[in-house]
């Protein structure tokens, strides 16, 4: 199925305003092709920036302030903001998809910086330029196919003995090799709309086709998750074909058989119109043409989805109880209707969580336009490398300010002293410890411009984690200081709030 679901989903945080937030986090986004819920449709906040040795050592953050050192009679209190400061900032006014052994696609989760490899398990191979992942969890979803199928080719061809497990060890292995084919075809068809694909994984209960980005229209995101359930269709239908000439009562005929009704069942599992399955990221697609707001397609699908999950944890072991699913009423025990019920509940419990997920990410989406570079920037005081840090810290009080940007004698920008640094140096030592010794480096990655917003923002954090940013504007001209913490706190709010 494809389930869309959070790969990136925002850490834990206190919700309560406060000055400056905790370090930003985001989502992920897109179809699925397996019953199992996939990260997809949601920006994932950036990664939080490596600690300072100055954090609190029980809660590993660093001690709250709202300013940029611990408060005293002088540098403590609260000034506000100043218009006549020399500071800078800002003046007065901010894919999954998944098969059944679901092929998942998550979508809107942003971009990781190059040098790092999304990880998820063993990676096998690159199609297409996209890594494929085997999760750990596979293994045990194999060894469990192994046993089950090995018990009904005992019924079938009892004269293999054990040998049969050999056989059912390759069924296991094909089967989700038809998982990857489904997967890989939402892969090509994200990379045909310029999507980008950040990796596929084969786990329990299928695979996760995680795409970075949500589709811009309708028809695109129709098609993206068609194709999945499509090629699945497909390839049932080669498999019966294949079996035409083979005898029924032999290996070949025996596995050729699994694997034409195992596609079926994950070409028309994934095409129920609910999220996070294929069927309901196309229902998604429908309404959002018909009202012109994705919102609304999403909220639909996701209430769909979740009458689904109730349908399925009632139904399932019903159905196989009264034999529609095969098999008679003779041939089940107990032992088959504690599988049937667990199996039920797992699968509803995927579905219901990634309708619930879906929704989650979408509300974010919706918001996060809300995230703006210029708004939570704080105003910062150029000081010169030798500055002591008292008077550093006097001129960012007179100023209103909250930030500290060392410069050089033309003014051009050389580091960024770190609030946390700070923090760890005591009263009476600041009159002798110069700015320099507390500052940061800057790196083309840590200036980021006033006019970044939503998603492009968190990718440019997230690509070089940092405790501070410097916020320049279009003409170079140093605006202030953006503060990962401050994004993350918004970008927690922004989660949090409801939906219009």
């Amino acid at each position: 199925m494809d389930v869309s679901g959070g790969s990136g989903q925002p850490r834990s945080g206190n919700d309560e305003p406060a000055e400056h937030p905790a370090g930003p986090t985001a989502p992920a986004t897109g179809p699925t092709d397996h019953p199992g819920p996939e990260p997809h449709d949601a920006p994932t906040p950036p990664p939080p920036a490596e600690r300072d040795p100055h954090q609190d050592p029980d809660t590993g953050e660093d001690t709250p302030t709202d300013n940029p050192h611990p408060p005293t009679s002088e540098d403590a209190r609260d000034t506000g903001a100043r218009e006549e400061a020399p500071a800078a900032g800002p003046r007065a006014g901010s894919g999954e998809h998944r098969t059944l052994a679901h092929s998942g696609i998550a979508k809107g989760e942003p971009p990781q910086p190059p040098a790092k490899e999304p990880g998820g398990g063993i990676l096998m191979g690159r199609p297409f330029g996209v890594p494929v992942y085997v999760a750990p969890s596979w293994f045990l979803v194999a060894a469990l196919i192994t046993w089950v199928f090995g018990g009904q080719l005992d019924r079938v061809l009892p004269e293999l003995g054990a040998a049969r497990y050999l056989v059912s060890l390759f069924f296991a292995v094909a089967f989700y090799a038809s998982v990857l084919v489904h997967e890989l075809a939402h892969t090509v068809a994200a990379i045909r709309f310029k999507l980008p694909v950040r990796r596929i994984q084969l786990q329990f209960f299928g695979g996760v086709s995680e795409i970075e980005k949500e589709a811009e229209t309708p028809g695109r995101e129709f098609v993206l998750a068609f194709v999945g359930p499509l090629l699945s269709l497909v390839l049932a239908g080669l498999f019966y074909l294949a079996m035409k000439p083979v005898e029924p009562d032999t290996v070949p005929g025996v596995l050729l058989a699994g694997l034409m009704i195992s596609n079926l069942i994950v070409a028309i599992f994934n095409l129920l119109p609910g999220l996070p399955l294929d069927g309901g990221r196309m229902l998604r697609a429908v309404v959002w043409k018909i009202t012109g707001k994705p919102m609304s397609g999403t909220v639909a699908a996701a209430w769909v989805g979740r009458v689904l999950a109730i349908s399925v944890l009632i139904g399932l072991p019903l159905l196989n109880q009264t034999g529609a699913l095969g098999g008679g009423n003779e041939d089940i025990s107990g032992m088959d209707t504690v599988t049937d019920a667990l199996l039920a509940a797992i699968l509803a419990a995927i579905i219901w969580t990634g309708a619930g997920n879906s929704l989650r990410m979408a509300r974010l989406r919706e918001h996060l336009p809300e995230l703006r570079a210029r708004t939570l920037t704080r105003r910062a005081v150029p000081v010169q490398t030798d500055t002591p840090l008292s008077e550093a810290l006097r001129r960012a009080n007179a100023a209103g300010a909250r930030a500290l940007v060392v410069v050089d004698a033309d003014g051009n920008p050389l580091s960024l002293v770190r609030e946390a640094a700070i923090v760890g140096v005591p009263e009476h030592r600041r009159p002798w410890v110069a700015v320099s010794g507390l500052a940061q480096d800057l790196t083309d990655g840590m200036r980021v411009s006033a006019e970044l917003s939503g998603e492009e923002l968190l990718d440019a954090l997230r690509a070089t984690p940092a405790t501070e940013y410097l916020v320049v504007e279009e003409t170079g001209e140093i605006y202030g200081v953006l503060s990962a913490a401050d994004v993350e706190r918004a970008f927690v709010k922004a989660m949090a709030r409801p939906t219009s």
